[in-house]
């Protein structure tokens, strides 16, 4: 056999015959959220959706998390808002939106067309706020799911309040969970002493997965004016400079729950998301990334189906958690 047929034929020998990337986010929900592959876009960075669709293949992502949601509109922080920093961004949005009234009527008859699903990011300023909320969106045609956001660093009240106390994040998701019947995420802040103990509280009150992290609190200072450069003084910082803080959390919490985890921080293409599964992942999000790259998720979807296929890899399944397997056949 001439030598580039042979070199062709091993290499179509190692393919998965079917190689599936789908990932379920809530095997303890009865109504389920079956992904198609595990590749998600982060809130607050990629709008509704609607705004990416002429610029990317939506509706091959594994979901879109849309923008931070409250009970009323909010018109966010004072500028500036976002300062580019070494290996990242700070952002101090305050979670500008239209609020969840007009988001039902405007921008869930449009998701429900859509084959992709869409998860609502909710916050609030007090338990009754979120539990609102997430009455308000029981049943809504077009929302697949809710990501409770108990730890924004960027608004005054609410925010990390809730973030940083097991019985106030219990408490939340608690008062979610009791109306809404869909899957619940938990979104998590790396700002605390010890996020197991937020995780555990959080899984204990009913959540279906937790997503983490959300940014690190961090300021810039312009040198030549002597004042901070956020008109918050201090924001979120997300990008590239995050990510072995996130793996970090993602290897500790996946170890110690029995719910899945949705991996953030960093993720700007294939390796990086690979790396989150392997840390204990079953999902990502993509967050700062598409502001660089509109196609960054698609093309890290791209880079893990290669990945799979050249490591002959029949299931995504089989690395989530590979990390810390592979320690326990070492030792």
């Amino acid at each position: 056999m001439p030598f580039y047929f042979r070199k062709l034929t091993e290499h179509y020998s190692t393919m998965p015959s079917v190689l599936d990337l789908s990932v379920e986010l809530a095997p303890n929900n009865s109504r389920a959220l079956r992904l198609r592959n595990p590749v998600m876009t982060a809130s607050g960075t990629f709008g509704y959706g609607m705004e990416f669709a002429e610029l990317t293949d939506i509706q091959n992502l594994g979901a879109i998390i849309c923008k931070g949601t409250t009970l009323k509109p909010r018109k966010g922080n004072p500028q500036t808002r976002i300062v580019e920093t070494a290996s990242g961004m700070l952002n101090s949005i305050g979670l500008q939106n239209i609020g969840v009234e007009a988001l039902i009527r405007e921008k869930a008859p449009v998701w429900a067309t859509w084959q992709v699903p869409v998860i609502v990011n909710v916050a609030g300023e007090t338990v009754e706020e979120y539990y609102e909320i997430a009455r308000a969106l029981e049943g809504v045609q077009g929302v697949s799911g809710i990501e409770v956001n108990i730890s924004c660093p960027n608004v005054t009240a609410g925010g990390l309040e809730f973030g940083t106390s097991p019985e106030m994040s219990a408490k939340v998701t608690e008062a979610v969970k009791d109306v809404y019947s869909l899957p619940v995420i938990v979104k998590l802040t790396p700002n605390v002493t010890d996020i197991v103990e937020i995780a555990q509280a959080v899984v204990e009150a009913g959540a279906d997965a937790l997503s983490l992290v959300n940014t690190f609190v961090g300021m810039s200072i312009d040198a030549n004016r002597r004042r901070p450069l956020l008109g918050t003084v201090t924001g979120g910082l997300s990008g590239p400079a995050i990510k072995p803080l996130a793996l970090a959390k993602v290897y500790k919490v996946s170890r110690a729950v029995d719910i899945p985890v949705i991996g953030i921080g960093g993720i700007f293409n294939a390796t990086d998301a690979l790396e989150f599964i392997m840390a204990g992942a079953r999902a990502v999000q993509v967050g700062t990334a598409n502001f660089v790259n509109p196609n960054a998720a698609i093309e890290t979807i791209e880079g893990i189906e290669a990945f799979c296929i050249r490591e002959g890899i029949r299931s995504i399944s089989e690395l989530v958690g590979a990390a810390w397997q592979s320690l326990k056949t070492s030792t």
